[in-house]
């Protein structure tokens, strides 16, 4: 019996929004060509330039990107099946976290801009992701509007909130993601990653390469084991507080020691000030995560916030990874508004493994 040969397929990509590249550098892990990232902040171009090789990194303003021009500078064609558009936009409008509403206006209009460029090119594929809030609100995002006008181009979509520790991220986090296919009538869901979830334990640590550290210790290589320091009161907290899980609630009754506004309660946010624990997954890791008076990220059992690069590796950022910028929260915003790679590498194992089937 004649064998058929199944022909791997050359699908590229343009990563909308990329920032430091988590989205990109997880879908060049599963076998598929990024061609550009295009971001508006500046700080963002060493870090993407450094580690997703052969991409462009176009530094552009999504709302003055004109389609023609982004056609011409990568030799894009429109109609093009082997076509990826990815738009991750940033998401504090959409976010439950108290963010600064005047500031980030603009990010609701964003997928708007992105539905532009998907309507010119009329890629194979096309995802969205970003928090949960942008399903929320579906009229005010343009997400309705999107959705019905992929529907109505002959696309098969897949949009839902998924909890990222499904997909080998040792950490809990819940996205919206959108995932349009017009090669086939298939909806495309991430490829779950079978068997026990990861860990804090499963990656952190002394035996997966993290030497034990104080607060305030600052590593000038590439590693980046750095981390925040912490004043006198912060370090007693922290001191006091249980090793594998503890909370603020060690000193809730010490005047000295509570933060006024958590004094003697022993309800609601019990996660600021508090420990992760060895054999969870991570709590969200945030723009915020190097510090641990703004969540559960104090380490399980060491007196100090985790470091940049655990916060990167909770996130699943490979070791290699370069991260280039002039200040910690500067690195620490890129690794926590990142999309986990191994989250994208479940997506593009499921478009590929698709387009794999829509071309026999």
């Amino acid at each position: 019996m004649k064998q058929i040969k199944v022909i791997q397929p050359k699908l590229k990509a343009v990563d909308f929004f990329c920032s430091g590249g988590g989205m990109s550098s997880g879908i060049q892990e599963s076998g598929i060509q990024i061609l550009a990232g295009i971001d508006f902040d500046e700080n963002c171009k060493a870090t993407y330039e450094a580690n997703i090789t052969g991409a462009e990194f176009i530094l552009a303003d999504v709302f003055e990107l004109k389609e023609k021009d982004l056609e011409d500078k990568l030799s894009l064609k429109k109609n093009d099946d082997d076509l990826i558009l990815i738009g991750c936009s940033p998401c504090q409008f959409w976010s439950i976290i108290n963010t600064t509403k005047e500031k980030s206006k603009q990010s609701k209009n964003l997928l708007i801009e992105f539905h532009r460029f998907v309507a010119y090119f009329n890629p194979g594929y096309v995802i969205v992701e970003n928090v949960p809030g942008v399903l929320r609100k579906k009229e005010e995002s343009g997400l309705n509007e999107f959705i019905s006008w992929l529907e109505t181009k002959g696309y098969k979509v897949h949009f839902k909130v998924h909890e990222v520790s499904n997909y080998g991220v040792p950490q809990h986090r819940k996205r919206f993601t959108l995932i349009a296919n017009r090669i086939t009538q298939t909806e495309l869901e991430p490829v779950i990653v079978q068997g026990k979830k990861m860990t804090v334990r499963d990656v952190l640590g002394e035996k997966n390469g993290f030497p034990k550290i104080t607060q305030g210790h600052k590593d000038q290589s590439e590693f980046m084991h750095t981390v925040a320091g912490l004043n006198i009161l912060n370090l007693e907290r922290l001191s006091l507080t249980e090793h594998n899980g503890g909370t603020r609630m060690a000193y809730v009754y010490d005047k000295r020691l509570a933060p006024p506004c958590h004094y003697g309660k022993t309800d609601g946010f019990k996660d600021i000030y508090g420990r992760m624990w060895w054999d969870k997954p991570s709590p969200t890791i945030t723009t915020k995560f190097f510090s641990f008076s703004n969540g559960r990220f104090a380490h399980p059992e060491e007196d100090r916030a985790i470091s940049l690069r655990e916060g990167a590796t909770l996130q699943s950022f490979p070791k290699t990874y370069k991260f280039v910028g002039s200040s910690t929260a500067n690195i620490a915003r890129m690794i926590g508004n990142a999309v986990p790679p191994k989250y994208a590498t479940a997506i593009g194992k499921a478009i590929i493994q698709n387009h794999i089937n829509g071309t026999i």
